[in-house]
């Protein structure tokens, strides 16, 4: 499906083409027209035809001595909507390592021994540092907030900075009034 759709796009990411299909959508026109319209040779015209057909947007029909070509709006509209689909889409992405990213973090702020260098001030890699210190705490296990301290601060010293990132981020609840904190899933 991915080389469908790159060979849709690449069918439309080109200037002239999209012309091409712009005037292809009103009405149906020979080469040597679409050449006189777009001051494009006719073998420029020819090529760019190619594409679009190669990809299943334009067809071809004989009308008398010429060759005249129209936009294939079912084609289109049905390209459209399975190439453009999520799945389609999220298929494109397929083989990628999604967790990349957190790995680089990860190693820009832990040691060897798995405590924390640096807290990082970007949310988004903050994240990642409250990820990986979460499975430090069990499931539904009530903590006392020393208890919660205690742990964290195998990881680093700011562990009030540390146990309020669990919390605003969802990762952890607690009781109001620095009562029992918890994991939950």
């Amino acid at each position: 499906m991915s080389d469908e759709l790159l060979l849709f796009f690449k069918a439309l990411a080109d200037a002239n083409r999209l012309k091409l299909v712009g005037l292809l959508s009103q009405q149906a026109y020979s080469v040597e027209e679409l050449a006189a319209l777009l001051n494009l040779k006719p073998s420029t015209v020819s090529h760019h035809l190619a594409k679009l057909a190669q990809a299943g947007l334009v067809r071809a029909r004989a009308e008398s001595y010429y060759t005249v070509y129209a936009l294939d709006e079912k084609a289109l509209e049905a390209k459209s909507k399975s190439l453009l689909a999520r799945e389609s889409l999220s298929a494109s992405a397929a083989g990628i390592d999604l967790d990349a990213y957190d790995r680089k973090a990860l190693q820009a702020y832990t040691r060897k021994d798995g405590s924390l260098k640096s807290l990082p001030l970007q949310r988004k890699k903050f994240n990642v540092i409250l990820r990986y210190i979460l499975p430090a705490f069990e499931l539904h296990k009530k903590y006392s907030e020393k208890k919660v301290n205690e742990i964290l601060s195998a990881y680093h010293a700011d562990t009030a900075a540390l146990r309020r990132g669990m919390i605003e981020a969802g990762l952890m609840k607690r009781e109001g009034g620095g009562g029992a904190y918890w994991r939950e899933e």
